[in-house]
């Protein structure tokens, strides 16, 4: 893994390539490269390190309309130079590019190095690119069908040959591959992010599938050869979506981005008439949800929180028992489906490995699996049997804030519905609606406080761990806070329930942990106080995310950031801006790469 970009054209493609790989360095990367056809030759260049790197090494001219780049990050073998990708067979006459894992690499690259094929890297990329020269008859999308017939695991490829001067062809089993269609020009990339300058036609592969491209046609087949016919798509945003905007990092613009991210999610979605949530993308009838019994979400990292959250909406407002679980422990657990159960599958990218396995394993059982996503057109919305889009707008930083937040609506939309429909009245329903639609406000005033956060993130900056504590609702709110600040700060941190910080982590309090309380004015207001006096008597820095007014907790406390007061069911979405906020202004503090931390990747896509 990581990124892909493809391109047939009239133009010189060289600078095509490595302009939509800077597009996918949100993905996260440690080496690039491209190849492209230049004089019956193909030309390679690839180097560790990030996309100027690629550049500097670039020759002044690189001619050729044909081409292929890849960014990786690195899954078998060290990263150097001979490990990136672009991968060519034993004569550079074949070159590919690879996302995902190849499981019987190891049995393939043995038979092949028996018979000749010399291998230069430690990769299990570079066992496709000898095998299609093992295969090759002169025609390169036959080879491609055979080739990737006899590969076990996870792959998005693009292959091209020296000998097919105006042709590509890209495979995909588990790891995105999407197509774009402009002017007598085609283009292969693994996220849309990468060839949205060019065009907003694109085809989606589904796992199965091959594509074989030229710069005027394409089409689609599955292995057997037997021709695809495929939907053509519009992107919906543009291009200023994904560039900074005067921003210093994507991360601060997304977080800021946030009361337009929840309006957006919202948008459509109210019944003012029957004060009600309105999601039709779910495709059950009112029947259907009448007669569901029990809701499980499975997710991952950020999203799993969101789901937590969702959970405990379900149960207090709709009087629906629901779970959130992991989804990486789900698929391997052999899990029972439950009679008149939905389950959501949540991914901000729409193709986390481990969410979209599950889901399938669930759907292999019988469940009814729907989607809560961002990204239109990704894998799991078109599997899964119905669900939601949040509409965020690209997230291109690699954690995630305002893709967060616009699941946490999704699931508030969904609560309410299920309430209207069972116990909750008209008027309890105005109520919450009038709730909900003031979310996007408080959040831009929490945004507009935003400077007193960065003294707080200086002090504490240095501290080499940090607890997280929340109860209720905002339990998941912590782990969310703890989340963030491991993610791009590289700080310890943990989330815990305060109720749980006697069961064990108070043994970590001294003056050096600090803890970061949330406190609401809701019916455990109290019981937090005594957590965090319990934190104080034993020397702890206290940190506080209070409610407007709260003197008790500011007294208590050794610095309080208070937010604008709200229903107590709608301070997760004010109290995670803070968190997501201190996050960032400590990473900044320490001078960590913001967007891209490190070890990271923006969809996982591999286990």
């Amino acid at each position: 893994m990581c990124g892909i970009i493809g391109y047939c054209g009239p133009r010189p493609a060289a600078e095509i390539l490595v302009e939509g790989l800077k597009r996918l360095e949100y993905r996260g990367y440690d080496s690039a490269g491209i190849c492209v056809r230049s004089g019956g030759a193909l030309r390679v260049h690839k180097r560790k390190g990030k996309i100027k790197d690629l550049r500097a090494a670039l020759p002044d001219r690189v001619d050729g309309e044909l081409g292929i780049g890849h960014t990786r990050w690195a899954t078998h073998g060290e990263v150097n130079d001979v490990n990136a990708h672009p991968h060519t067979d034993a004569t550079g006459r074949i070159a590919i590019v690879h996302n995902g894992i190849i499981e019987n690499y190891a049995a393939l690259r043995e038979k092949l190095a028996e018979e000749g094929y010399r291998f230069v890297s430690e990769t299990d990329s570079e066992v496709i690119a000898h095998l299609l020269a093992s295969l090759y008859d002169g025609d390169l999308e036959r080879a491609v069908k055979q080739a990737v017939s006899l590969l076990k695991g996870t792959y998005g490829i693009v292959a091209m040959h020296a000998d097919e001067p105006d042709r590509l062809v890209g495979a995909r089993n588990g790891s995105p591959l999407v197509l774009g269609i402009g002017d007598e020009e085609m283009f292969l990339a693994s996220d849309v992010t990468a060839i949205v300058a060019h065009t907003k036609q694109v085809v989606y592969l589904e796992d199965g599938e091959v594509v074989s491209i030229t710069s005027a046609d394409y089409h689609t087949t599955d292995l057997r050869d037997r021709p695809v016919d495929k939907k053509i798509e519009f992107i919906s945003w543009e291009l200023e979506e994904i560039e900074k905007e005067g921003y210093a990092h994507f991360m601060e613009k997304e977080i800021l981005e946030q009361p337009e991210s929840i309006r957006r999610a919202i948008q459509g979605r109210l019944d003012m008439e029957y004060a009600t949530g309105h999601l039709g993308g779910l495709n059950m009838s009112r029947q259907e949800l009448l007669n569901v019994e029990r809701v499980k979400i499975i997710a991952a990292g950020t999203s799993f929180y969101a789901g937590l959250v969702g959970a405990y909406l379900l149960e207090s407002v709709a009087r629906i028992p629901a779970t959130a679980e992991l989804a990486s422990e789900l698929r391997y657990r052999n899990p029972v489906v439950e009679r008149n159960t939905v389950y959501f599958a949540v991914s901000q990218s729409g193709e986390t490995a481990d969410t979209l396995y599950a889901m399938r394993e669930l759907q292999r059982k019988g469940a009814r699996v729907l989607g809560i996503c961002n990204v239109v057109g990704s894998t799991i919305p078109r599997e899964s049997d119905g669900g939601v889009y949040i509409h965020s707008g690209p997230e291109i930083a690699v954690a995630s804030t305002k893709a967060f937040t616009s699941q946490l609506t999704a699931f508030y939309l969904f609560a309410l519905m299920m309430a209207r429909m069972r116990h909750m009245g008209i008027e309890s329903g105005l109520s919450f609606i009038h709730d909900l639609e003031g979310v996007p406000a408080l959040v831009s005033e929490v945004l507009s406080r935003r400077d007193a956060l960065v003294p707080l993130a200086r002090t504490y900056a240095g501290a080499g761990n940090f607890l997280f504590l929340g109860r209720g609702i905002n339990y998941p709110v912590a782990l969310e806070g703890a989340l963030k600040l491991k993610e791009i700060s590289y700080i310890h941190a943990e989330g815990y329930s305060a109720a749980e910080i006697k069961h064990g982590p108070i043994a970590l309090i001294n003056e050096t942990t600090p803890s970061l309380f949330l406190v609401t004015d809701d019916g455990l207001r109290d019981k937090v106080i005594s957590n965090m006096k319990e934190v104080k008597a034993r020397a702890g820095k206290v940190i506080a995310i209070a409610v407007d007014g709260d003197d008790e907790v500011d007294r208590i406390a050794d610095d309080t950031f208070f937010i604008p007061k709200t229903h107590e069911l709608m301070y997760p979405f004010l109290m995670v801006v803070p968190l997501q906020l201190f996050a960032y202004y400590s990473a900044i503090e320490l001078g960590r790469n913001v967007d891209q931390p490190r070890n990271l990747a923006k969809s996982v896509t591999v286990e």
